[in-house]
């Protein structure tokens, strides 16, 4: 397996607060990894070292190194907002723009030139296809994004991600404002999605570390505590600690 993104002795403090530690891990291409661990574990800052958007908290500090394709997203003369283009990021919270449902999609194509305004109708289409919301929204494309349900903006904000060419797409949570239905189409949606990106989920919900990805890896205080096949990982733990956070002896 090709190996898409890497860390190695990546550590993270907020102030004085030391909240990724000593976080070494290879992510393989074109798979989904999920990232479990009980809250406050630094779940959410490790994803966000992977596209650079952790500098953006006032008072974060970063050390270590992070690699996508074999080059340091932290060495000099890294553009971020080129690597924030590469690594797409879907927060837990819909978070779509005060704008039309095509403008929510064109935005980022249209901002960084990506297509011309001729291709835009088509782009659009595309990427809502990609995120299997194009035959709810193809008739009301000019309605805003605000009209949609949560599990619907939840998929615009996907398809708006994947408007401008990721290789990468990091999920914080993205299920855990949605009822179960919508998490159904998520969930499906990922297993089409991961024929063409590499996917990294933080999930609370351990039934769907295990129904969607392919590895996953343990954090607890700002450590890897183990990391794996998904299906290892959840039959035959290596780590007691691991073991006793699956079977819900603490977390």
């Amino acid at each position: 397996m090709k190996i898409k993104v890497e860390t190695k002795n990546l550590n993270v403090w907020y102030g004085q607060s030391h909240i990724v530690k000593n976080f070494s891990i290879k992510i393989p291409e074109k798979k989904i990894t999920a990232i479990i661990g009980p809250s406050g574990c630094g779940k959410s800052t490790f994803i966000k070292t992977l596209n650079r958007m952790v500098e953006l908290t006032p008072g974060a500090r970063v050390s270590g190194d992070v690699f996508v394709d074999d080059k340091n997203i932290y060495g000099s003369n890294v553009d971020a907002t080129e690597i924030r283009w590469k690594m797409g990021m879907v927060f837990q919270k819909p978070n779509p723009f005060p704008k039309s449902i095509f403008e929510n999609v064109a935005y980022g194509p249209r901002v960084h030139h990506l297509v011309s305004n001729e291709k835009l109708d088509q782009l659009v289409e595309e990427n809502l296809k990609k995120a299997a919301l194009w035959e709810e929204v193809k008739d009301r494309l000019r309605m805003s994004a605000f009209e949609l349900s949560g599990g619907q903006q939840q998929r615009l904000c996907i398809a708006r991600a994947l408007a401008v060419n990721p290789e990468v797409i990091l999920m914080d949570e993205p299920c855990s404002a949605l009822d179960p239905i919508a998490t159904t189409k998520i969930e499906d949606l990922l297993f089409d999605l991961k024929k063409n990106y590499t996917i990294v989920i933080v999930t609370h919900n351990l039934q769907q570390a295990a129904r969607v990805s392919d590895f996953t890896a343990f954090m607890y205080l700002g450590t890897l505590i183990e990391y794996g096949k998904t299906e290892e990982m959840f039959e035959r733990p290596k780590n007691k600690q691991t073991q006793d956070y699956i079977m819900g002896r603490f977390g």
